[in-house]
């Protein structure tokens, strides 16, 4: 019996590492992404990209399906991100994916997102009928599900007009790597590298120790 329990823990585990394991390079790819409108997970209104788009230096897209584990293992770090550099002209808005919008609802309340969320589809059963697998496959994505999927858009390269907002752009087939993403994110606001804690650790100046002041001897008196 103990040895079924802790092969059952080892399952979990292992489980729960691979669930956290679909990381994915950033790279540049040719994808004609098409702008579109969707209807907020949260709201009434109905929300445009090209229009979020508008004032923003960089803008993330992140499609997801909200019963993925590798979705909520990347869900906090682009809430993160958000929070960090929405400032700085960074927008983030997440596209719910095979599942319904209550379903979503509820995910998005448990990770505590900020960012603004639209839903694509609202059944597993349409998983090849979405643009986001169009997208997945065109740019080379092997997964079954593909969540999450990340695109950058870059506003000032977008086309102004049409259906089509850009012919090429950076691409994640997978989880975000959080460095290199936040560097690039970073990069691409105009912002300079952030150090490392070891940087910032080493350019403290040390207190130095005061000077010790000579001794003066006094003649005793007689």
């Amino acid at each position: 019996m103990k040895a079924f329990l802790a092969l059952a823990i080892l399952l979990v585990g292992l489980t729960g590492a691979f669930a956290q394991n679909e990381q994915a390079p950033i790279l540049e790819k040719e994808i004609k992404y098409k702008d579109w409108t969707y209807q907020s997970v949260t709201g009434d209104e109905k929300i445009n990209l090209r229009e979020y788009t508008a004032g923003k230096k960089l803008v993330l897209v992140v499609y997801f399906a909200p019963w993925c584990h590798n979705w909520r293992h990347e869900a906090p770090f682009v809430e993160t991100l958000y929070e960090k550099y929405k400032a700085s002209g960074l927008g983030v808005i997440g596209v719910g994916e095979y599942d319904t919008v209550e379903v979503m609802k509820t995910e998005l309340e448990a990770r505590k997102i900020t960012f603004p969320v639209v839903y694509e589809s609202e059944s597993r059963d349409a998983k090849k009928d979405t643009l986001h697998y169009e997208y997945r496959q065109e740019t080379g994505d092997t997964r079954n599900w593909g969540s999450p999927w990340n695109i950058f858009l870059l506003p000032a390269e977008m086309k102004k007009k049409g259906d089509t907002l850009t012919k090429k752009t950076y691409v994640v087939n997978g989880e975000l790597i959080e460095p290199e993403a936040e560097k690039f994110v970073r990069e691409k606001l105009g912002l300079p590298p952030e150090e490392s804690k070891m940087e910032t650790a080493a350019k403290k100046e040390i207190e130095a120790c005061p000077e010790e002041k000579p001794v003066e001897f006094q003649k005793p008196e007689n």
